[in-house]
């Protein structure tokens, strides 16, 4: 009897402390499986200044670099014989949440809201969503390698995020907005008005058409929330724990009953 005792408890002992070794290091797998996915943010873009334009962007966000996917329509089409270059940016705000401007924010009563009018709403342009070449804020107005051309586009580029951009995004102080009203649908102070931020452009080429305030996404994210919600990448460690830990307990107490019957069955034919 005693060692029918001593058979039982042995399996099940080392079986039960396999599964509590094994539960974290697989959920150490996991989590390293979620990092290396990134942290996903995504926005719907709205129109602006009666636009008629809407679209969407997801931002993944690995070390230093932002993956970026974008769809846009409706937007102007032409500008100066030409496709109509929409410069895009990341705006920041230095602190609270970033907003998109509405038809109050415009101050001077010419009928749009131009960039710095909305800069209340949603900061100042921390990087450049560009086609190619320079992404920082520097490249604001380069219409030649604007992101967006045309009316209907998709946009797709990695590019290099610094700390702080990254850092806004994560705190909700960041926005996409895309710049760019067809003239000939504004009122003719507008046509006749110069850019604020570059009086080489007409003021409909840097008003902002779209804007959207990135949020995060839970597509690729890793598990959020408190132990006491039952969410949070906390409650699916103890969850893979305790399986791992139950499940060896039972495999190996139904082994022991096993041997335990095989050795009653020989004991009793003898």
């Amino acid at each position: 009897m005693r060692t029918a005792k001593k058979l039982m408890l042995t399996p099940v002992l080392a079986l039960t402390a396999f599964g509590l070794a094994a539960g974290p290091a697989a959920a150490a797998t996991a989590g390293s499986s979620d990092s290396e996915q990134g942290w996903t943010y995504q926005a719907d873009l709205n129109e602006v200044n009666d636009s008629g334009a809407s679209g969407d962007i997801m931002i993944t966000l690995k070390g230093d670099q932002a993956m970026i996917t974008e769809h846009v329509e409706g937007l102007a089409e032409d500008f100066q014989d030409g496709p109509y270059p929409h410069v895009q940016h990341i705006h920041v705000k230095a602190n609270g949440s970033a907003e998109c401007p509405t038809a109050s924010a415009d101050e001077d009563g010419d009928g749009i809201v131009n960039t710095p009018e909305g800069g209340a709403a949603y900061g100042e342009v921390s990087a450049t969503l560009t086609d190619s070449g320079d992404t920082s804020a520097d490249a604001a107005v380069d219409v030649e390698h604007a992101g967006i051309k045309g009316g209907s586009a998709t946009y797709e580029r990695t590019i290099d995020l610094d700390a702080d951009t990254k850092e806004a995004i994560k705190d909700g102080r960041a926005t996409v907005v895309v710049h760019g009203l067809d003239p000939a649908k504004q009122s003719q102070e507008v046509q006749d008005a110069k850019s604020p931020l570059d009086d080489s452009l007409p003021q409909a080429a840097t008003a902002p058409a779209l804007c959207g305030t990135l949020a995060d996404s839970q597509m690729g994210q890793p598990p959020k929330g408190g132990p006491d919600t039952g969410g949070g990448s906390t409650a699916g460690t103890d969850d893979t724990v305790m399986l791992a830990a139950g499940g060896g307990v039972l495999v190996a107490a139904g082994a022991a009953f096993a041997i335990s019957r095989k050795r009653k069955s020989s004991a009793e034919t003898r």
